[in-house]
């Protein structure tokens, strides 16, 4: 895949519409306190907006560019469970294995049930099933969540504040606490593609890094992704913004210098929980770097049905398998912390649009994908034959910049 701007109009754009994609996305610089954005549009293989805006580091006046590396957090996620289904095509697993099959620890698991006379641990209805890990239906939770009292019990977990603590150690840890809900009783964002993560260890008898590297990154070009950044590329790492209310495991936050934004916009060092410099650290639900240019890289592998350029990575009925609606629909619309998404249901690892008519922003049935806490959003449209991209360094941001990017993506074409 060449990443050579192509013509819009040759794939179909409206040519003055496509102009108004940047003009768009300006004011959430100027208004909004983000400091810059990488936007990739790719339509039927060829890339038509390849732009950076603003600043990757405004302290340092250094302008975003193409080449800048972010943490892209949840989007991580996709990723890793399209690690798993490599797995999947080998026979390594079937979807309804439970999971203590192949990590035993969480074999021995419990429900924690909230009464009114009191919480109380009772045993699962049914094992946790590796299907259930896809679609954050296994009864998990995160500690950023408050519905459950397991939530406050996550808060002192190393899974997500520790970075010295191996992935495989942080698993183990986590089978010792219960649930949150009975496993396939709904749908809840969870750890569980961290356990994922340690399951693709399990199986391939490797580490996810090495994994992920030797399977995926390297198949597939995409040179700058990965858990650790080396010295030699770390000054193309994006500086970590937010709202006054940023508050992530292991950070300190201080106020941005730049002289205008009146303090909305802070400045704040995620190295303790997103380190770059340490080989051991990686997860499954976060903590990849990446470029706008090398994501799109796999988002075009999937939009090609599991392959690009002259490497197969996914067997075509696998990638359409991950990209179906795989919640009952007593689970939808699911949700994230209370606030529902209606015309969506979800795959293995990814939201998929299943009625567009009941969403916030143009697209189509059958379109899906997935972002991330700082600010990062992808999103493919087979019926399109559509890749969007968007890379921002922005915690917890009301402003929604994807929906923007989505709406002026769709309303250019002809």
């Amino acid at each position: 895949m060449s990443m050579k701007l192509d013509s819009p109009f040759s794939v179909g754009f409206n040519t003055q519409r496509f102009g108004r994609i940047r003009a768009a996305m300006q004011p959430h610089i100027d208004r909004d306190g983000f400091s810059g954005f990488n936007l990739l549009v790719a339509r039927r293989g060829r890339v038509v907006v390849n732009e950076s805006m603003g600043y990757r580091d405004i302290e340092a006046g250094a302008p975003m560019s193409v080449d800048t590396l972010f943490r892209i957090y949840s989007m991580t996620k996709p990723v890793v469970c399209t690690a798993l289904m490599l797995l999947f095509e080998e026979g390594r697993f079937r979807m309804a294995d439970p999971l203590s099959k192949f990590i035993p620890a969480f074999g021995a698991v419990k429900v924690l049930e909230t009464r009114a006379d009191g919480d109380k641990l009772v045993d699962p209805l049914r094992p946790i099933q590796i299907h259930d890990l896809f679609t954050h239906t296994a009864g998990l939770t995160y500690s950023f969540l408050e519905d459950s009292p397991v939530c406050e019990m996550y808060r002192h977990l190393p899974l997500l504040s520790d970075a010295k603590v191996s992935l495989e150690e942080a698993v183990q840890a986590l089978a010792r606490l219960p649930l949150a809900y009975q496993p396939g009783s709904r749908w809840h964002y969870s750890v569980s593609i961290d356990v994922i993560g340690h399951l693709v260890e399990v199986l391939a008898n490797k580490p996810l890094r090495d994994f992920l590297r030797e399977r995926m990154f390297a198949p597939l070009g995409m040179r700058d992704t990965d858990f650790f950044v080396p010295v030699e590329k770390r000054d193309r790492i994006a500086a970590m913004y937010g709202g006054p209310d940023v508050a992530l495991p292991g950070t300190t936050v201080s106020k941005m210098a730049a002289a205008g934004l009146e303090g909305y916009n802070q400045r704040a060092d995620v190295s303790a929980s997103y380190p770059a410099d340490d080989e051991r650290f990686a997860r499954g639900g976060h903590g990849l770097f990446s470029t706008a240019g090398d994501y799109l890289r796999f988002a075009q592998m999937l939009l090609n049905g599991g392959s690009l350029d002259s490497a197969r990575v996914l067997g075509r009925k696998t990638v359409e398998y991950m990209h179906i609606n795989h919640l009952p629909v007593a689970l939808l619309p699911f949700g994230i912390g209370g606030e529902t998404t209606p015309g969506y249901g979800f795959g293995l690892g990814s939201r998929v649009c299943m009625d567009v008519g009941l969403t916030p922003v143009p697209g189509s049935n059958g379109e899906y994908g997935w972002g991330g806490a700082a600010t990062t959003y992808y999103w493919v449209d087979p019926e399109e034959d559509l890749i969007g991209v968007m890379m921002a360094q922005y915690m917890s941001s009301p402003h929604m910049p994807d929906r923007t990017f989505q709406t002026a993506v769709y309303q250019a074409l002809a």
